[in-house]
């Protein structure tokens, strides 16, 4: 069995925001990153992705709305979905996408 500890792969990472692959489930990639409290720009995907919070929270502008993802929560932002992170987003973020 392979055992994958997210937040000390994330406490390695050399800056934030820059997410590194860890493993594939089927066609989805499992990618970890740091949240360091910094917004991030806009972006849209032609694909689902999830957003798992396994610490800290992050904040999402989707559309009109802000939304916050705490802890064991996970957003899933639908392709065609335009979504940014807002400011004072942090911990550790797991990503799911193809």
């Amino acid at each position: 069995m392979n055992s994958i500890d997210f937040n000390a792969v994330a406490k390695t990472l050399p800056a934030a925001w820059r997410s590194v692959v860890v493993g594939k489930v089927g066609a989805a990639n499992i990618k970890v990153l740091r949240m360091d409290e910094q917004p991030y720009a806009q972006e849209t995907h032609d694909y689902n992705e999830g957003l798992l919070v396994l610490d800290g929270e992050l904040r999402l502008q989707v559309g009109p709305a802000e939304i916050v993802v705490e802890a064991g929560q996970m957003y899933l932002a639908q392709a065609g979905t335009a979504h940014a992170v807002l400011p004072g987003s942090h911990g550790t973020l797991v990503i799911i996408d193809v």
